[in-house]
């Protein structure tokens, strides 16, 4: 039999078939790549001088980003794909997105300044993401550390930083130091999300309701996103603004948290120290009992 390229020899002609994967595991990815393309359309809403319906594509992003997770658990598909393309969109969403809404909105007044600014803000994202990737599976972390965040997340960095385009369209004017203005805010929000400063997650809550609760939550959730279609930016502002007054009190209750660990650790050291001490301790010996306990020496006259 003459020889073939083709021919594969050994190998078997029929290609195992892949194993089939549940439906319930596409749909949180299929709610991250929506967040993506509204995190990119908004990209281009802003090279339109659309700001307002791309602030809008923004928040839509970050309500997706919010929900995509929590879904994953409910499905139970949770997934490697899954988490690296959810770092993807956010990094694109988050970190690019309102880098160049800011940008083309009044940080190109300042020109290269301006540029770096917004450069500065995507790749503090970009590290943001990766340090949480990597934080997620330390198994020496407390069960506690789980309510906090390190450094500010990335969407809530990227819904704080948009905070000048807010107050724009509440009607303040634009004045001559509004861009040197944003410089420094948009630069001091992409310290605080590379920074190590203990941020409340928000992750556990809402897990479990009270059933006297249900209503309520419906009634409050409604009214929520009825106020944030009938008055975004003063939404906006006020979340925003609340947001950086609750940055202190997340550092206040992560270092109450620390200290109680210090002190619940330094009291088994203590323990610890002390219970050898004891073991090896034994009657006590006086002078001028031949050698016995004085407990004893007594029990031996009373027999």
């Amino acid at each position: 039999m003459p020889f073939s390229p083709f021919d594969r020899g050994p190998f078997p002609r029929q290609r195992g078939r892949f194993r089939l994967i549940p439906v319930r595991t596409l749909v949180p990815n299929l709610i991250t790549l929506l967040a993506l393309c509204a995190g990119l359309t908004a990209i281009r809403l802003a090279l339109e001088d659309k700001l307002e319906w791309a602030v809008a594509a923004i928040v839509f992003a970050a309500l997706l980003d919010g929900i995509d997770g929590r879904v994953a658990r409910m499905l139970k598909g949770t997934s490697r794909f899954g988490a690296e393309l959810d770092s993807l969109a956010d990094f694109v969403n988050f970190g690019v997105a309102p880098a160049l809404m800011l940008y083309f909105w009044g940080l190109r007044e300042l020109g290269n300044l301006g540029w770096i600014a917004g450069l500065v803000f995507a790749i503090s994202t970009g590290l943001r993401l990766a340090r949480f990737n990597v934080m997620v599976e330390d198994p020496n972390k407390p069960a506690w550390a789980a309510k906090f965040f390190m450094g500010v997340p990335a969407p809530a960095g990227a819904i704080t930083v948009l905070l000048p385009i807010y107050v724009y369209f509440l009607g303040v004017p634009r004045l001559p130091g509004t861009a040197s203005l944003t410089f420094v805010y948009t630069f001091g929000i992409a310290m605080l999300m590379v920074s190590r400063l203990p941020v409340f997650s928000g992750k556990r809550v809402g897990k479990r309701i009270a059933p006297e609760m249900v209503l309520p939550v419906f009634v409050m959730v409604v009214l929520f996103f009825a106020l944030l279609i009938s008055y975004p930016w003063v939404v906006l502002t006020i979340g925003t603004v609340c947001f950086l007054a609750s940055l202190p009190f997340g550092y206040l209750s992560y270092r109450r948290h620390e200290r109680k660990d210090a002190a619940s650790a330094g009291a088994a050291a203590a323990g610890a120290a002390a219970q050898p001490h004891a073991h090896n301790e034994g009657p006590t010996v006086l002078p001028g009992h031949g050698g016995q306990a004085p407990d004893s020496n007594r029990r031996a006259r009373l027999n």
